[in-house]
């Protein structure tokens, strides 16, 4: 495991890599923030410890500049600095631990190993698409070759699935539970109905036709194959 700590204590500093050294692991110390983040820019590590009082850029400073360029690296601050509130501020900044000077090696080197274990975190997608059709989840907009559709929060919804599903079949089951949050057949067209006024919007303007249904199973969403 590749780890890059940032402290400005030499003998902190010392201790920490040396133990890490004796645990297998690779360990680039700096004892300045504006070092360190250069650093970190410029390598790929697998966990970053940061002290919060650093000289040229603080701890904090630091993770939000690497936060803000897009910089995933699991980091853990390592500090005296530890009221509740301080601890929550290093959270919200972009932190994933906290550990208090003084502190015990064992511990400090189970973090790191926990922090390096979690699974990448997963960019959630906001703009959904399929072929030249767009579904922004956050400005809540609907386009279509680059012309603008009205859709009712329903519809809206509804279109979010089957693009969700982008390719498979979505049942009118489904449908009902997802939507209308029915967990039983109300005997209804409210899915027919909806599927109707959708398809008006996404595909009767346009000369390609995405929304498909699939006879007694339920609709598809794709481009044509």
């Amino acid at each position: 495991m590749r780890i890059l700590l940032i402290e400005d204590d030499p003998s902190t500093a010392s201790y920490v890599t040396r133990g890490l050294k004796e645990g297998g692991h690779s360990c680039d110390a700096l004892d300045n923030g504006q070092d360190g983040l250069f650093q970190a820019t410029r390598e790929t590590y697998d966990v970053i410890v940061v002290d919060r009082m650093l000289p040229g850029l603080d701890g904090l400073s630091l993770v939000r500049a690497l936060r803000a360029t897009g910089n995933k690296t699991p980091m853990l601050f390592l500090t005296a600095i530890g009221g509740v509130n301080d601890r929550v501020e290093g959270l919200e900044a972009g932190a994933d631990d906290y550990l208090v000077k003084p502190f015990a090696f064992a511990e400090l080197s189970a973090r790191v190993t926990a922090l390096a274990r979690r699974p990448p975190v997963q960019e959630v997608k906001t703009v959904l698409s399929v072929a030249d059709l767009e579904l922004d989840l956050v400005r809540r907009t609907a386009h279509r070759a680059g012309k603008a559709l009205s859709l009712l929060p329903k519809e809206f919804l509804l279109l979010e699935i089957l693009m969700r599903n982008e390719g498979r079949v979505v049942t009118r089951t489904m449908l009902l539970e997802r939507v209308w949050d029915f967990h039983f057949d109300p005997q209804t067209s409210v899915v027919e109905t909806h599927i109707s006024r959708l398809r008006a919007k996404i595909d009767k303007p346009f000369d390609t036709p995405l929304l498909h249904t699939v006879k007694t199973v339920g609709y598809s969403l794709h481009a044509p194959r």
